[in-house]
């Protein structure tokens, strides 16, 4: 595929957003509400998807574009050596349930990206949510996958393409981080 043909995939997928926007606020909603009551995010994700749920959790304990507190959020992609001690004791599938089982309390968001919707150890992070009454959120591609149906609140980007789904990701994510920042930034009068 040549440039021209990329980039007017992703303007379209882009585009197509528009057609899930009462997930988009209903998600931004959950987001905004788990903050506001002083609960986390548990994110995450394989290969890009993790690299998302990374950047997500850096935007909100960091800073995303505006100085406000730090707020919680936790990647649960990012800790190599507890990932290897779940992966070799209870397999890779269980690699972020174990962690939900673990770091969760009543009232946190889970949060998961994945372009496929077929990654077992997504599957299961959600299921965890499900059996701890957690809220969640999914970022899906390709139709959803097996995860179609398992999560509070679905955002799955329109069209076939894995690649145009984590560009759609990344901005919504940003779209939320904007959210967050005008409800958290201090106002300057």
């Amino acid at each position: 595929m040549n440039f021209d043909a990329c980039l007017q995939e992703t303007v379209q997928t882009f585009h197509a957003l528009q057609s899930i926007r009462p997930q988009i606020d209903h998600a931004g909603e959950m987001i905004l509400r788990t903050l506001q009551s002083g609960h986390k995010l548990l994110l995450c994700g394989n290969g890009g998807s993790a690299a998302e749920a990374q950047h997500f959790s850096t935007e909100l304990v960091g800073r995303y574009f505006k100085t406000r507190r730090s707020l919680p959020a936790v990647a649960l992609t990012a800790d190599g050596t507890l990932l290897t001690c779940i992966g070799n004791d209870f397999g890779y599938d269980d690699v972020f349930a174990r962690q939900i089982e673990g770091l969760a309390q009543p009232g946190d968001l889970v949060v998961v990206f994945t372009s496929s919707g077929n990654s077992e150890n997504i599957l299961r992070a959600l299921k965890a949510a499900q059996h701890l009454q957690l809220e969640s959120i999914s970022f899906l591609g390709r139709g959803g996958g097996k995860t179609k149906g398992l999560a509070t609140c679905e955002l799955i980007v329109p069209g076939t393409s894995g690649r145009t789904a984590q560009e759609s990701h990344l901005f919504l994510l940003h779209y939320f981080c904007e959210l967050i920042d005008k409800e958290f930034a201090p106002q300057i009068l």
